[in-house]
This record gives structure tokens, sequence and C-alpha cells, in this order.
């Protein structure tokens, strides 16, 4: 069961939509987690693909498979969150599944990301959870 001011906005997102019976796509879901993002101080970077003539490219250069998300909090303590958005039953390429485990080995807290099944906890995260550092102890 969904809680809070996103509650809405994420059964929606699950609903399947008119005339369809898929439920949100992945580019939906994560324009809900960028303007979450934005919303409660984190800053945000995607890169968007772009077409050409030979298809879909990123015009970057570097290793492929690197993660959907860079969310990065303001506020004090700070903090680096690094995203791959996944459709279920789609899996991660040997490739993103490379980087998420590079930027984990780093101390980044990188993770893979179900939507919209996910999306309700990392919505929750984003915008009213403190990550496990800022937790009090018991």
């Amino acid at each position: 069961m969904n809680v809070g001011p996103h509650a809405e906005l994420v059964d929606a997102l699950r609903r399947p939509r008119a005339g369809r019976a898929v439920t949100a796509t992945e580019a939906e879901c994560q324009r809900t987690i960028v303007d979450a993002a934005r919303l409660a101080g984190w800053l945000v970077h995607h890169t968007r693909p772009a077409r050409t003539v030979r298809g879909w490219r990123t015009p970057l250069e570097g290793d492929a498979g690197f993660p959907d998300l860079v969310l990065a909090r303001r506020r004090p303590p700070g903090r680096l969150l690094v995203v791959e958005l996944k459709r279920a039953p789609r899996q991660p390429t040997d490739e993103q599944r490379a980087w998420l485990a590079a930027l984990t080995a780093a101390g980044v807290d990188a993770r893979l990301v179900y939507v919209p099944d996910d999306l309700d906890a990392l919505l929750a995260e984003l915008v009213h959870n403190p990550s496990p550092t800022e937790r009090p102890t018991p």
C-alpha cells in the first residue's frame, strides 16, 4: 500500500493506460523520479540518447552501460545515488552490471531499480527517508 504525497502518482503509474494493458513506461517513471528528486533538493544528471541516421546514440565518450540517473543531495551530510532503471522482465546488460558493481565497490550507493514496482520505495527515500548513515542508532 502506498502512503505519502506521491501515493496517487505511483498508483496511477502502475495502472494500465487507456486502451493498453501496459503500465507506465520506464521513461515515464524516470521523469517522475527526476521531478521528485529535484523537488526534494537533489541535483540530477541523465544523459539522453539522440536519434541519428545510424540509430540511437548517446553523445559521450566512455564505457557502455553507465546507469540512467546520477542523483546528488546537497544538504549535509550529502549523498550520491546512482540508479539503473529497468522494467520487468528486462534485465541489465553485462555492461550495466559491471558499472553498478564498480560503483558499489568504490563506495557509491549504486543500484538497480525495477519500475514501476520499486518506484514507491525510491520516491519515499528521495523525499522522506534519510540515508542509512543519517539514521539515528538505537
